[in-house]
């Protein structure tokens, strides 16, 4: 079969599609994969630069949507149904073996394409809004970097719990697609855009401030946090750490907190699958991702280099298989 392999760790231009062998079926089900998502790990890994470090040569890829092919008579899964999987590595192949617990039903409402779009970033999201902010319906939640995977994700899924959504971006050209995600209100990220979300919160501030970007931003979007109000920190896109001034925390009643939704997972396994609940029941209500950007498996590298280069707005979707519309 033909996989993406990283052959050293130099990005996107070290990615080869290239022959590999077939995984191994032993004890695990065996996925046609139709669609995997591009994450912003899978570029990091690509340089070597992520937490989790693999020494090439190497197949990324954490997110699949696709069609079983075999599968153990335990397993719970038949031959030709549609399924999802977090597949940590690997992705990026015609074909992947995962355990069973990997992997789910696929959302009859969704195509793989879109099946695929609505995985690590949605889960993160997910599990940073409801789990670490304790957002509530009605809440107003602000998301800087509104553009890329996640902040799209966070756009879509907090209207989706019923609350308000401003979304602050640096993208010129966006405001159009923010607003089909959901976003009530979009901000560009110049000065003055926290003092203009004050505005709309007549002064008060926002419950939920969602930061997958770090850097500059950081300590404006610590400002505009209503009094008990959470800033829920993703990722550090932008490049650079910020460091709180904790003596605000204590001020204003308000918090900074975390959300490393892998590494929750290691320590929580069966939350993979809770999570995953959730979202297919948003999706019965309406929840759909972004309109992912599919490119064909064959050309990951293109795709890679244009997450890199901030070209891709909301989620990029590598494609192969039978075609279906995913």
């Amino acid at each position: 079969m033909r996989a993406l392999v990283v052959t050293e760790l130099a990005g996107p231009s070290a990615l080869r599609f290239v022959e590999v062998d077939e995984p191994d079926p032993a004890g695990q089900v065996v996925v046609e994969v139709r669609a995997a998502g591009l994450t912003y790990p899978d570029l990091l890994m690509a340089y070597g630069r992520y937490q989790l470090s693999i020494p090439p040569p190497f197949v990324p890829g954490a997110e699949i949507a696709g069609v079983v092919l075999e599968a153990p008579a335990d397993s719970g899964f038949t031959a030709g149904q549609d399924v999802v999987g977090v597949s940590g590595v690997g992705g990026f192949a015609e074909r992947v073996a995962l355990g069973p617990e990997r992997l789910f039903p696929m959302a009859a409402q969704l195509d793989h394409a879109e099946a695929a779009s609505l995985l690590v970033n949605h889960q993160t999201v997910h599990f940073a809004l409801v789990r670490r902010a304790g957002l509530l319906a009605g809440e107003t939640v602000l998301v800087l970097g509104p553009a890329g995977g996640v902040g799209s994700a966070a756009v879509a899924v907090a209207k989706a719990l019923g609350a308000r959504v401003i979304a602050v971006v640096h993208r010129p050209g966006a405001e159009e697609f923010l607003r089909g995600l959901g976003a009530d209100e979009v901000l560009p990220l110049t000065e003055g855009w926290a003092a203009r979300a004050r505005e709309l919160t007549g002064g008060r501030g926002v419950e939920v401030v969602v930061d997958p970007v770090g850097g500059e931003a950081f300590d404006d979007a610590v400002r505009v946090l209503a009094p008990e109000g959470r800033l829920v920190v993703l990722g550090f896109a932008g490049g650079a750490i910020p460091q709180a001034k904790v003596n605000r925390l204590l001020m204003r009643n308000i918090s900074v907190v975390g959300a490393g939704w892998g590494e929750f997972l290691r320590h929580n396994p069966a939350a993979l699958g809770e999570t995953v609940g959730a979202l297919d029941r948003l999706v019965e209500r309406g929840l759909r991702p972004p309109a992912p950007v599919r490119y064909p498996l064959a050309r990951g590298a293109d795709a890679m280099a244009d997450l890199e280069s901030g070209k891709i707005l909301g989620k990029a979707v590598l494609v192969s298989g039978a075609p279906d519309g995913g």
